[in-house]
């Protein structure tokens, strides 16, 4: 079959390679005009990692990655205030863990089927026909095409999602939090394979080295404001307002993103829909139940969809009125258990007050010793889903 999958970060090139595997002829609409590797560093674990040991991809995204070592909490002055070591998060994963910057993620697995699939960058889906043999999509720039199947695997703002399903604003949870990231080369001070943060009431700041001599950035601040100012500039100029009284270094950081070309910047929301396929066109990854950046396991999920939506299609030899509704069933439950986790680790992020940071500080630390992180950590790093053998 011919399957447009719109989206080229990660859920879509798995999806892809997959599909391919199966034998199916899978098309890439990325509206960014290139592939963009970098971004926001996540921890990468669980069942989405053994999805990328089932494509032979583990050496690939650990060489890419980082064995961070600990979480350090400083105050104004840069006083450690507490810190965590990442060994008892390794324990709990049996090794499987390793962070990565998001970007490097998707390149790793664009590879795979760089040379074997059409992607279309620049462009996007602009009109999405249903009819009973098949689907006809119009592009802002490309000519018509004709597929089979439509897969949106195009994030939290879902052109798909937009396009092709009736659902109204409500399908969109905000947990009153923004998040911007950015990296930038030559910043010091630098901490090798340590994960520094400094948070203040309602607003947290966060450096990492990468290699190269870059530096990573990851702001999470309270608004009652959804919105994305949307201009580059605009951008800066919020998180000025929001950091530039906060203290630390975040005169200096905010300084060196001056220069800046480009700036992540997002809310943090969830997707919660009654139903993830209509017809021919599935959602999968943040399009279909965006657990949010909090979740601290989107990416691995994402992944998860792809390969079981690419697996019941297998399973139903091509049948999407049998493979959609079967993915669904598959994912959903677990789906929404990693949404729920989300929201209980919002005060971690964007703490309110200053005692709820001392408590946080306390609990860091204590996490340091192996029974109470056992006790209340490490059941978090183990998925409880069983992932399918598919024959693909």
């Amino acid at each position: 079959m011919k399957i447009a999958i719109s989206g080229a970060g990660v859920a879509g090139p798995t999806l892809a390679y997959w599909l391919h595997r199966a034998g199916h002829e899978p098309m890439l609409i990325e509206r960014a005009p290139h592939f963009r590797a970098g971004g926001y560093l996540i921890d990468f674990w669980g069942v989405g990692y053994r999805v990328a040991q089932r494509m032979g991809l583990e050496p690939e995204i650990r060489g890419a990655g980082y064995q961070l070592e600990s979480l350090r909490s400083v105050g104004s002055d840069g006083r450690t205030l507490a810190t965590m070591k990442v060994n008892g998060f390794r324990r709990a994963a049996r090794g499987e863990l390793v962070s990565v910057a998001r970007g490097d993620l998707a390149a790793t697995v664009y590879a795979t089927i760089e040379d074997r699939v059409e992607t279309i960058f620049g462009d996007s889906i602009t009109a999405i026909d249903q009819h009973p043999d098949g689907v006809r999509l119009n592009f802002a720039h490309t000519d018509a095409r004709d597929v089979d199947l439509v897969v949106g695997a195009d994030g939290l703002h879902s052109n798909v999602r937009r396009l092709a399903f009736d659902t109204g604003p409500d399908i969109e949870r905000y947990l009153g939090c923004l998040v911007a990231a950015a990296v930038v080369e030559g910043y010091r001070p630098r901490d090798e394979l340590v994960y520094v943060t400094y948070s203040r009431p309602g607003r947290s700041v966060a450096r990492f080295s990468l290699r190269g001599d870059r530096t990573l950035f990851l702001f999470v601040f309270r608004s009652d404001q959804r919105n994305d100012p949307g201009e580059l500039e605009a951008r800066k100029a919020l998180l000025w307002e929001e950091f530039g009284d906060a203290g630390w270094e975040c005169k200096q950081i905010l300084a060196a993103l001056d220069d800046a070309d480009d700036l992540y910047f997002d809310v943090v929301s969830q997707i919660r829909m009654d139903r993830w396929s209509v017809g021919r066109v599935a959602l999968i990854g943040d399009a279909a139940a965006c657990v949010s950046l909090l979740a601290g396991e989107g990416t691995g999920l994402a992944m998860t969809a792809a390969y079981v939506l690419a697996g019941e299609l297998s399973s139903a030899r091509g049948d999407h009125r049998r493979a959609f509704p079967a993915y669904e069933s598959r994912m959903r439950h677990f789906v929404e258990g990693k949404q729920a986790d989300a929201e209980k680790f919002l005060p971690v992020f964007a703490t309110k007050t200053e005692f709820g940071l001392r408590i946080r500080h306390l609990v860091m630390r204590a996490m340091n010793y192996g029974p109470i992180f056992d006790l209340v950590a490490s059941g978090s790093l183990r998925d409880d889903f069983e992932l399918p053998d598919y024959r693909m």
